[in-house]
């Protein structure tokens, strides 16, 4: 049998566990696949209840830690896809966005969806990026 092309990503030490039979991260092809992060601390308890901008932040943390684990940084993301239960959010989910990315501008998805996994929960972001034969950039590469 040969080796999987498609393997799970290195763990960061610190993130709530899975929920599910799935993977933080994998990579193949020369690239990261992130699942959908929402903003739960080590404990699995949501940060930011209420505010979509402090959820969108957190969400961005923890997934320059996930990048961070697999040899990657934020400058590294090539796509976004961001799920909002209420678009009204944008605007604060934006400059959350701005604050973490700087210069950086990968594509996006933006969905309105009609609920998310947990009471609270506004916001969900998944990302893929590519695998840098360098080490990381700054977010202001």
């Amino acid at each position: 049998m040969s080796p999987a092309r498609v393997t799970p990503a290195p763990a960061p030490a610190g993130l709530a566990a899975p929920v599910g039979h799935y993977s933080h991260a994998t990579i193949g092809g020369g690239l990261i696949f992130v699942s959908g992060l929402l903003a739960l601390d080590r404990a699995g308890a949501l940060v930011g209840a209420g505010d979509a901008g402090v959820q969108a932040a957190f969400i961005f943390e923890t997934l320059d830690v996930i990048l961070a684990a697999a040899g990657a940084g934020l400058a590294d993301v090539a796509k976004l896809s961001l799920y909002l239960v209420d678009l009204a959010d944008r605007g604060a989910v934006n400059a959350a966005r701005r604050e973490a990315f700087g210069a950086v501008k990968p594509a996006s998805t933006l969905v309105q969806v009609a609920g998310l996994i947990g009471e609270g929960t506004l916001v969900e972001i998944e990302a893929i990026a590519v695998l840098p034969s360098e080490p990381p950039r700054g977010k202001d590469a």
